[in-house]
């Protein structure tokens, strides 16, 4: 027991509140790195099918076991990550790029303001599954459907903060000497307000990945989202509700197990991250 508790100061004692963040923030990102290579190096090739090996409880050969059609669970849920992570990097960062134009108009006057905050108020009142389901519908499925539904909806509370946040910059004392002093709107927006929304805009966009992934499996697990033929979590989940009643428990475990963990995975880097650009915190 002692041996465990030297060890453990002996590792991480000598590292601060901010060196451990980052430490954290690196690991996960390069487990998460790891996912996004191995699925797309996998989904090169179409997994091969062997119906006699098909519905085999997890073992040494098959960690997750195989499907009804003798697929390796363990490939299909690594591609099926995969897939979720890029899909959720794009709607994410299209989201972003969403929120800082509308956060940006909101500071062009009063009526832009008021139309942006009308916007705001729009979108939180539609549940977000809803409204992704309706965009998907309307844009013919698929990644690119369920792409632009999940960047049309959580663009919201983004927005809200930078829009927060450039009011707040606006007050300050030297952005008002800049202006008295002749400096351009487009000086002031680039060199005193910008500078301070990217941590905001940064942690807002990682913080959107969890949601974006979840609603990603949840549109494709119902049927509105992706292609059957996608090596998907939400397909993969959608076509083993037939065979849990048979018993093949590890066809919904270990796919629902790896979303969450994955969906975990991107909470810590977003709450390190706070903590890492949080004052208080970050020189402890």
């Amino acid at each position: 027991m002692n041996t465990t508790v030297t060890l453990k100061k002996g590792l991480f004692g000598r590292l601060n509140l901010r060196q451990k963040t980052i430490l954290i923030i690196c690991l996960t990102s390069l487990l998460l790195f790891v996912i996004v290579i191995s699925s797309l190096v996998l989904g090169g090739e179409s997994l091969p099918t062997n119906f006699g090996f098909k519905n085999l409880a997890p073992s040494l050969e098959h960690p997750f076991g195989t499907d009804w059609m003798g697929r390796d669970m363990f490939i299909r849920t690594l591609e099926g990550l995969g897939l979720s992570i890029i899909i959720g990097a794009i709607a994410s960062t299209f989201s972003t790029i969403l929120a800082m134009i509308l956060g940006l108009l909101s500071s062009a006057g009063k009526k832009t303001d008021s139309f942006v905050s009308w916007l705001v108020d729009l979108f939180l009142s539609i549940p977000h599954l809803l409204l992704i389901i309706l965009i998907s519908i309307g844009l013919g499925g698929g990644a690119f459907g369920v792409i632009v539904g999940v960047a049309l909806t959580h663009w919201t509370s983004l927005t809200r903060v930078v829009r927060a946040e450039i009011k707040q910059l606006k007050t300050q004392e030297y952005v008002h000497v800049s202006g008295n002093l002749g400096k351009s709107r487009w000086w002031i927006a680039t060199k005193h307000i910008f500078p301070h929304l990217i941590p905001q805009i940064l942690l807002g966009t990682i913080l959107m990945f969890p949601h974006a992934i979840l609603h990603e499996a949840s549109v494709t697990f119902l049927g509105f989202g992706l292609s059957p033929h996608e090596p998907a979590i939400g397909i993969i989940l959608s076509e083993s509700m037939k065979y849990l009643s048979a018993g093949y428990w590890w066809l919904a475990f270990f796919p629902g197990l790896a979303l969450l963990i994955v969906v975990l995975l991107f909470d810590m880097i977003g709450d390190n991250l706070g903590r890492l650009m949080d004052p208080k915190s970050a020189h402890e």
